[in-house]
């Protein structure tokens, strides 16, 4: 059994580790908040630009015909699922993990989804954010294309910028036919949001239908003078990879919010466990330390009544000589 010095290193111990994973908890909650603000701030901008390429592509049907192609259903479930039959046609996986762990199963989702899409691809380019998936990839002997550094625990626009000018560049020089991306969706932060895998490129048409009231304004827009230099598709072509770049953004964004979504519960958790543990140390030091009283006391009884005795039989003795 253990003695009360060794339970209280052991209470020690497990207190300066909640103080870590606390930190951690309270560290994670506020980077997930600014990311989220940032997010916000920049999307009504995307908005705009995605509003802009349905005026054109309304405007003129063979406008964004490079980026623009008639899907069929996929495969298994999730719109980003790999169509059956793929031909040998390189394509292109954008991965994103985080570059530690201590968040859960968040790394283990996003590389089990990728895996599954790898698998099933003959010739593939792979792109990763994030070191752990890095590591991961690489210790595997996979090749990887790319891999930005830093830019998990820091998405940025201008991160976002540079990896969809990589993408874009070998679509348009049709160096890959498809382009992936897999990410976790934060959606309502929920168990630190879902796997998702979806179509980078190329685009599908049914993702920029007009409802009603936009279709309405498309008329009035059509009905004024608008003139785009050089033409529509040239213009349209140059906004597609900001739009891209939109897209990445928010999956970096929505990726590192889950993975602060993660690890908060991952420490929430941890620190449920502390709590647990120090109640089961105490009740365990409580319960050592009565034991080591009772044994001093009885130590201290039995020495008083052997001291007892032998005074006794010491008197004794010396009344039979006398």
């Amino acid at each position: 059994m253990a003695t009360t010095k060794e339970i209280k290193n052991r209470i020690k111990s497990v207190k300066d580790t909640q103080k870590i994973t606390n930190a951690m908890y309270l560290i994670s909650s506020t980077k997930m908040t600014k990311a989220k603000r940032e997010l916000d701030n920049t999307r009504p901008y995307f908005e705009m630009l995605k509003s802009q390429i349905v005026t054109m592509i309304q405007m003129s049907e063979s406008a964004g015909n490079d980026f623009f192609a008639e899907e069929g259903p996929a495969e298994g479930s999730g719109e980003g699922m790999v169509p059956s039959g793929e031909t040998k046609k390189t394509v292109a996986y954008l991965v994103i993990t985080a570059d530690k762990g201590l968040a859960g199963a968040y790394n283990q989702n996003v590389i089990k989804e990728a895996m599954k899409l790898i698998k099933r691809t003959p010739s593939y380019k792979l792109f990763v954010v994030g070191e752990y998936g890095r590591r991961y990839f690489e210790g595997r002997g996979m090749n990887i294309d790319q891999s930005f550094l830093y830019t998990a625990q820091n998405p940025t626009l201008d991160r976002a910028r540079e990896i969809a000018q990589i993408i874009t560049g070998l679509y348009s020089r049709k160096e890959i036919s498809k382009a992936y991306i897999v990410y976790t969706d934060f959606r309502n932060g929920l168990m630190g949001g879902d796997v998702d895998s979806m179509v980078l490129l190329p685009f599908k048409r049914e993702n920029f239908v007009l409802d009603r009231e936009e279709r309405e304004e498309a008329k009035e827009l059509k009905t004024t003078y608008t003139e785009y230099m050089p033409n529509v598709t040239a213009v349209l072509n140059n906004i597609v990879p900001s739009y891209v770049a939109g897209y990445i953004y928010s999956a970096l964004v929505d990726s590192f919010c889950s993975e602060q979504s993660a690890r908060m519960s991952a420490m929430d958790a941890a620190n449920q466990n502390a709590e647990e543990l120090l109640a089961s140390l105490n009740l365990e030091y409580n319960h050592v330390r009565q034991g080591a009283i009772t044994q001093e006391i009885t130590e201290v009884s039995a020495g008083s009544r052997g001291q007892k005795k032998s005074k006794k039989k010491r008197e004794e003795r010396e009344e039979g000589l006398n």
